[in-house]
């Protein structure tokens, strides 16, 4: 069943933002003057729990009064891993309350990413999911020797009654905090009151694509401006249907989940599993979504899927409703304004194919729906939108708490991020680097004074982006600065430019571009198996493994088709003129991505270099090449395949 609809949202209102705020004044507000409006769901066993602003901030006092007894102090760093969980975020906002500081990673992080991490952080206490997490810092005392004086655990689940006296569970805690707080008639107002703006909030992680992941401490205060500029710019409207399945090491995970849902009284609701999102989230149908460029073309990957088995009437009308409302959409984001006739026909679209996907989709009610992370592909941009998700970029990073610009729901292009927030200012350098400054702005990494010297430079943040303006203010931003590179004969490229153009492709998971001091442009290609596994069934290729598909002939001419269309839009000397389909795929446990999927470039290198050497010898045709691979377990193996090295056809006029 879903939520009851919340009667009509209201815009924020200016005059509520006081520059002395800090997240646990603004959930006491929401407790006191909203105590019985649900502030968070999640579903357990099937059946949605709910917890209202006043049992939310019930739960953050208590089980801030327990973590104090249990001796965590002001400013000490405490580990949060797992997936999604209420016990989760109030353990983040109750560290707060002690001015101790909630350093999130990944659920799927190794025992030695974790490690790196709580060793250059110093870190002794750790808050966890269940029993997954709790054997990743049990091996990683094994292999490096005691290190964490407490562990929590949220689920309990073959851990009770097995675990050393320092790893407890979150109940635990927090009963000893209610039990506080009754005979301690002061504690909960001290707890209130022990916070300031100026107080580190969440400390958050670079995505490390060039070297060892940064500390970027984000306070109350950047966090609450980063939202409140957004508000204002009409971004968020209070009242929200949040889904919360996003990795909450993530920055947007944190700003939406947490800075955003306080200060608006967003409703955020967790899948009970990240296997379970799509059907959870059929259920909640939320009225704001935030994904990646990645997972929307995976959505629409799955409606095309769905679409090929569907019956013959329903493929029918598909493949004539589709077509239209994107070259509509096209024609409307040119400045076509559509006639009765053609607001008719989208009006019947709606009713038979567009309005019945959304909402197996669970994208019903969303009026608010955000890409971001890298640049998202034109086609999958026209096409959500064009079925009616009203999809809008906007551009942001760790370090200027996510919020930046973002594009105007009524002001929406194909290459242009929007215009920077109130309370934003942003200038392009005489480098073409976007240069930001503003209250959303952090004040430096985190026990690195020489990087935050570099990246605050002058008083701006010095994003790493290269871009520009458009006359009417709108922000482009055309890739990473450090990634403008040259060939061998002096032509200018962006490696990620043209990456991304590849993987627009339902078919390129991951792609590689190579060139620099070359005398042209290759490619390492990763495909996505489940678009190809379905391709090669319909186009009866038969196939054993990843291995296997990826150096099928067929396959080879599939990627090529899909590199020669990008060839025909880039210059000349831009133009892919060879690549390789790898016979595995980039993986986060291998080091060659990082765990939002950025390229780690010197790893593929140095790993893939005889491959790379290849693609540049005319003479070869395949190379015999074996690449490491790492199992869940932690344990690596060798994956051996013959490779071909296949030449692009010439682009018209090569």
């Amino acid at each position: 069943m879903r939520p009851d609809d919340l009667p009509p949202a209201l815009p924020w209102r200016p005059h509520d933002w006081r520059k002395e705020d800090h997240l646990l004044k603004v959930l006491a507000d929401n407790a006191t003057h909203y105590p019985t409006q649900v502030a968070m769901r999640e579903r357990d066993r099937g059946i949605w729990q709910e917890y209202t602003w006043r049992e939310y901030h019930e739960h953050v006092l208590a089980f801030a009064a327990g973590l104090e007894s249990y001796g965590v102090r002001p400013f000490e760093i405490v580990q949060i891993i797992g997936d999604n969980r209420p016990a989760l975020y109030f353990s983040m906002v109750a560290l707060g309350a002690l001015r101790a500081i909630a350093s999130p990673a990944y659920p799927d992080a190794t025992p030695d990413e974790i490690a790196l991490l709580a060793e250059r952080e110093d870190v002794r206490c750790a808050i966890v999911e269940d029993q997954e997490q709790v054997d990743k810092l049990l091996q990683i005392e094994k292999e490096r020797g005691e290190r964490y004086r407490l562990v929590i655990y949220d689920d309990p689940r073959g851990l009770a009654g097995k675990m050393p006296e320092r790893f407890v569970a979150f109940t635990t805690v927090l009963e000893r905090g209610r039990e506080r707080l009754q005979f301690e008639p002061t504690l909960a107002g001290d707890l209130q009151q022990r916070p300031s703006a100026h107080d580190v909030a969440v400390l958050l992680h670079s995505s490390g694509t060039t070297g060892v992941p940064k500390g970027v401490p984000l306070k109350h205060g950047h966090v609450l401006s980063a939202v409140r500029n957004a508000a204002q710019a009409g971004y968020f409207i209070e009242g929200e249907q949040h889904f919360a399945y996003l990795p909450m090491a993530w920055v947007g995970d944190y700003i939406f989940s947490v800075g955003a849902a306080f200060v608006l009284r967003f409703a955020v609701n967790i899948p009970e599993r990240q296997e379970t999102v799509m059907r959870d989230l059929r259920e909640i149908a939320p009225t704001m979504f935030l994904s990646s460029p990645r997972a929307w073309s995976g959505m629409i990957t799955r409606i095309q899927v769905g679409m090929s088995e569907s019956t013959l009437l329903k493929r029918k009308l598909y493949d004539i409703f589709m077509p239209y409302a994107t070259s509509l959409e096209r024609r409307r984001l040119g400045g076509h304004e559509p006639s009765l006739v053609e607001r008719l026909w989208r009006w019947l679209g709606d009713f038979l194919i567009y309005g019945p996907i959304r909402d197996q989709l669970g994208l019903a009610r969303v009026q608010r729906a955000y890409t971001a992370g890298e640049a998202i592909g034109e086609d999958d941009f026209l096409f959500l939108r064009a079925l009616g998700v009203p999809l809008r970029q906007f551009y942001g990073q760790t370090e200027n708490t996510a919020l930046c610009a973002a594009q105007a729901a009524d002001d929406v292009k194909l290459h242009t991020v929007g215009r920077p927030f109130p309370g934003v200012e942003v200038k392009i350098a005489d480098s073409g680097e976007i240069l930001v400054r503003g209250d959303n702005v952090f004040d430096g990494y985190y026990d690195n004074p020489q990087a935050s010297a570099e990246a605050l430079e002058d008083g701006w943040l010095h994003t790493g982006d290269a871009g520009y303006f458009e006359e009417d203010g709108s922000l482009v931003v055309l890739g990473r600065l450090s990634e403008v590179a040259y060939t061998a004969s002096g032509e200018r490229y962006v490696a990620t430019y043209i990456e991304n153009r590849i993987k627009f492709s339902q078919y390129v998971k991951d792609v590689c571009v190579i060139g620099e001091n070359r005398p042209y442009l290759t490619a390492i290609v990763c495909i996505d198996l489940e678009a190809v596994g379905h391709w090669a069934e319909e186009h009866g290729v038969a196939y054993t493994s990843y291995a296997d598909l990826s150096q099928k002939p067929e396959v080879y001419d599939l990627v090529a088709g899909v590199i020669a269309h990008v060839n025909g839009v880039l210059p000349p000397g831009q133009r892919i003129r060879r690549f390789v389909n790898l016979h595995k795929p980039f993986d986060p446990d291998d080091g060659e991505v990082t765990r939002t999927r950025k390229l780690r470039r010197k790893v593929i290198y140095e790993r893939y270099a005889p491959i790379l050497e290849a693609l540049y010898d005319p003479a070869r045709h395949e190379i015999d090449f074996q690449a490491t691979i790492t199992y869940e377990t932690g344990e690596t193996g060798v994956i051996a395949r013959l490779l071909r090295l296949y030449d692009v056809a010439p682009a018209q006029g090569e």
